[in-house]
């Protein structure tokens, strides 16, 4: 009886958080500054960041009981971030029904960058966002991805990012 209760409770809170409770927690002048930190941030290393917000999981992951990090696995394909010449893609995911964080990486920077450095990100994200602090929160996960990308993949005197996939935050 309590999975079936934590199952619809689960449920009601997908159902519950919409685009209007994203709008409110990410208007479109925060948007359109993550975009120019991305952009910004991309000038100084090869690699590519992609931030997606999404209100709550489709049915089809509730149903199932599939953890965030599927569906974050999932948008990093699905959003190509596995896509880029350097396997330096990294995905900052934030599912706003359950407040969750998922940074998921390529194999190029994942290899140079622990779990636990994954996981004290996320945590410090989370943080951030416990107090609806969203902009601080990406801001410094911006931050930190980029300074990864900056050690392990920086751009060459003289040379710029190709800039292989789009630099605007995606709201689903």
């Amino acid at each position: 009886m309590a999975s079936l209760l934590a199952r619809l409770g689960r449920l009601w809170r997908h159902r519950w958080v919409d685009e209007a409770e994203v709008r409110r927690a990410l208007p479109p002048a925060l948007l359109d500054r993550l975009t120019r930190r991305v952009a910004a941030s991309e000038r100084r290393h090869s690699g590519e960041i992609r931030v997606c917000i999404e209100a709550g999981l489709p049915l089809s992951y509730l149903w199932r009981g599939a953890p965030v990090r599927e569906r974050a696995i999932m948008l990093f394909g699905k959003l190509r971030v596995w896509d880029t010449e350097h396997n330096n893609g990294v995905l900052i995911y934030l599912l706003l029904a359950e407040r969750a964080i998922e940074i998921v990486a390529d194999r190029g920077i994942d290899s140079h960058v622990s779990t636990e450095e994954w996981a004290a990100m996320a945590k410090r994200m989370g943080a951030a966002f416990r107090e609806a602090r969203f902009e601080d929160g990406l801001t410094q996960a911006l931050e930190e991805v980029s300074a990864l990308l900056v050690a392990h993949f920086p751009l060459p005197e003289g040379e710029a990012n190709r800039n292989e996939l789009p630099d605007a935050p995606v709201v689903l």
